[in-house]
């Protein structure tokens, strides 16, 4: 079973061109053509924290679904992240993982179902403070650990980790493989890997990227990354 599963901290939808465009960031969600993507800065900070990417618009243009997760009417997500899957892969659960927190940072997870197998998802956007970072990493491994069934896991997001290898990373140990797609951030002259993906052992890594085309270059001040990845048979 193969699946692509993509990050994309999408900046409220505000590009570099200062204008708030949904659209431009459906059409590269279209363009990643991934089969589960979390999302961060999906909704707006203040007051009711609206959507930037109504469900309408979403259901419109893509072939995704979001998993529910706000806490809010009109969010799309938790503290700003949200997960959508390709229409067809079934949710099994979902919630909030809750995280130390000095800024509004968070993680969500959710439990899929693809051909009879149960695998797990975690979109997160970690705190600028590396001290910080650690702590909820540890935090998002706690979370996964303490869930009543072990299963095939990625984990994905904005970590702000401008390490290529320390930092938080370290907190992820033997049963962790931790991505790096490429240079992701700034959009329009990447020189960071903010943006990372990381998956538990049962994963064979077909290959990763990042996503860099005119729209997404302009879209968000990140660029989509996104990793190939297949479960062999049981």
């Amino acid at each position: 079973m193969q699946i692509t599963f993509a990050s994309y901290n999408i900046h409220k939808a505000v590009g570099l061109d200062r204008r708030r465009d949904p659209e431009r960031i459906l059409t590269v969600l279209k363009e990643i053509d991934a089969d589960v993507v979390a999302l961060q800065e999906v909704d707006r900070r203040y007051g009711r924290r609206m959507a930037v990417l109504p469900l309408e618009a979403i259901h419109a243009a893509t072939d995704y679904v979001a998993v529910p997760m706000s806490m809010k009417p009109d969010s799309l997500g938790w503290h700003g992240n949200a997960i959508l899957v390709r229409k067809g892969i079934d949710l099994v659960e979902a919630a909030p993982v809750p995280l130390p927190v000095l800024e509004p940072r968070g993680a969500v997870r959710a439990d899929l179902m693809m051909e009879g197998r149960r695998l797990r998802v975690v979109g997160m956007h970690l705190d600028l403070s590396g001290i910080r970072r650690r702590h909820q990493v540890r935090s998002v491994l706690s979370h996964c650990a303490e869930c009543a069934e072990r299963v095939p896991t990625v984990m994905m997001g904005d970590l702000n980790e401008w390490a290529q290898r320390g930092g938080c990373l370290r907190e992820f140990g033997a049963g962790w493989q931790v991505l790096a797609p490429g240079r992701s951030f700034p959009s329009r002259r990447p020189m960071a890997l903010l943006d990372r993906i990381i998956v538990s052992t049962e994963w064979e890594v077909l290959g990763t990227r990042v996503h860099h085309s005119p729209l997404s270059a302009i879209g968000s001040d990140h660029l989509p990354v996104f990793a190939s990845l297949a479960l062999p048979k049981i």
